[in-house]
């Protein structure tokens, strides 16, 4: 790999943490752009403060820095076309773009990369929802701006429909129709715009649509779980992907539906830094870094568990009872209910028995 790098992270959370910590390991320096002055990152990088769509803040980064990259997707594309040089931002707008809407990633998903969604129809209005049959249930959800359960609405009787249509006529929307799953999972891919690695399928559990538990491997089977991998390798190839790429999907009995992607290291694979050889965020680096990616192993099964604001003494009192578990605060400073304060991850073959913060000892 040539000599260091200044990395231009968007976005300082805990996301663009990792992704710094990884980048000064392998001695390249980072610089963040976050409203926040003392964001996550800010305690393992330079930041500039201020607003993600500041496009003079954006230049100064793009000046500054070889090699772009964001932590999350709601980044200003626009403004980062403005700005960027040739190849400084090797994931592209274009995924940008696509990750943002889900009008968008519907229409990739299915007709670009021909994987298998969830059926779903585009609603612009309320009156998209007038002839829908209550005999299924859905998920009616805003086209751009939601995440965790924000923009979001559950229609499973005539009941709902109030709500569901004031979210409709407020905002273009995507009607999906609820998949009987066995299991939400989730795919970690990297690729270096030629070449892709892939990690091992992940078993995510949500609570209050905020992920909770992710086990790995995944409890599928060996056929479910090699097919999920090849959606996830089917996908990053059809995007010359650079960088690492979630795709969340559903497994039901004989089969695999995607349900989104997320074009950045994810929740759901924060365990590969201590269970896998190269975690996600090595791979990311290496990867919109141009370098080889390597195969991916997984030392152990292990379980990683969310630490919400909710849980932050339960946590620290976990780890003095299991010194055996990895303990990540992201340094946040104000811990409010039901915001992602950290994770611990632990080795485990037995993933039932590890009780998720706020579960069960209802802490």
């Amino acid at each position: 790999m040539s000599s260091t790098k200044t990395i231009g992270i968007i976005g300082g959370g805990q996301l663009g943490q990792m992704m710094a910590i990884s980048a000064i390991y392998m001695g390249h320096k980072v610089i963040t752009l976050d409203p926040a002055s003392d964001c996550p990152s800010s305690r393992v990088s330079e930041v500039i403060a201020a607003p993600y769509d500041d496009v003079d803040a954006l230049r100064q980064l793009a000046d500054r820095c070889d090699v772009l990259t964001y932590e999350f997707e709601n980044v200003d594309a626009d403004g980062l076309d403005a700005v960027i040089k040739d190849g400084q931002l090797p994931q592209g707008t274009e995924l940008l773009r696509i990750s943002q809407n889900r009008i968008f990633e519907k229409d990739f998903l299915s007709n670009k990369a021909q994987v298998t969604v969830a059926p779903y129809k585009v609603v612009t209005s309320s009156l998209d929802l007038e002839d829908i049959d209550l005999s299924k249930n859905y998920v009616l959800k805003t086209a751009t701006g939601g995440y965790d359960g924000h923009g979001q609405k559950v229609i499973t009787s005539a009941e709902d429909l109030e709500e569901a249509n004031a979210l409709a006529n407020s905002a273009e929307c995507v009607l999906e129709e609820f998949v009987n799953f066995d299991l939400e999972i989730s795919v970690i891919v990297s690729g270096n715009g030629k070449d892709v690695t892939v990690f091992p399928v992940q078993e995510n559990i949500h609570r209050n649509n905020i992920l909770s538990k992710t086990i790995v491997p995944a409890r599928i089977s060996d056929r479910l779980a090699d097919r999920a991998k090849a959606i996830a390798v089917k996908i990053a190839e059809q995007l010359n992907l650079s960088g690492t790429l979630c795709v969340e999907m559903f497994a039901t009995a004989d089969d695999i539906i995607v349900n989104e992607i997320a074009p950045r290291p994810h929740n759901s694979g924060h365990y590969s830094i201590e269970a896998c050889d190269f975690s996600q965020f090595d791979t990311h680096i290496l990867g919109v870094l141009g370098a080889p990616l390597p195969a991916i192993n997984l030392h152990e099964p292990a379980v990683m568990l969310n630490i919400l604001g909710q849980h932050v003494e339960a946590a620290e009192r976990y780890v003095t009872e299991n010194p055996s578990a990895h303990l990540h605060m992201y340094g946040k400073l104000e811990a409010k209910h039901n915001r992602k304060m950290g994770h611990v991850t632990l080795f485990s073959n037995e993933p039932d028995n590890v009780v998720e913060f706020g579960k069960g000892i209802d802490f």
